[in-house]
């Protein structure tokens, strides 16, 4: 299996020096459209006509992704909490069962502020 970055056909590199102010204002309106600065500057030079700008979702999302990543790694820890319980090692299956379904909550929510459906 091959990576995204041996899979990528664009192999030319353009480098284009900007000032502070040039590079917030592209920035700012790359971010307003939901992309990335070389990706909305691909899309002004090849493409003609800027992006339509999109609704931005409520939450910063990269803090978003992380906060789903370190829900990811709660939820593990409590599939071993409930192996263990399993296994005739404590652990109230109540409480677990809560905290499973809480964090379920909470993955839903964050998932709906970054416009993905869970």
């Amino acid at each position: 299996m091959t990576s995204g970055s041996e899979k990528r056909l664009r192999e030319c590199i353009l480098t284009i020096r900007l000032s502070d102010e040039e590079r917030a204002a592209l920035d700012a309106s790359a971010g307003a459209v939901g992309l990335t600065p070389s990706s909305y500057a691909r899309q002004l030079i090849v493409g003609g006509s800027p992006p339509r700008p999109v609704r931005k979702p409520p939450a910063e999302r990269g803090q978003l992704a992380r906060i789903l990543g370190q829900l990811g790694k709660i939820g593990s820890n409590v599939n071993q909490l409930a192996r263990s319980h399993n296994m005739g090692n404590g652990a109230d299956p109540a409480e677990v069962t809560a905290v499973r379904v809480t964090l379920d909550d909470i993955r839903a929510l964050v998932l709906a502020a970054m416009g993905r459906t869970p």
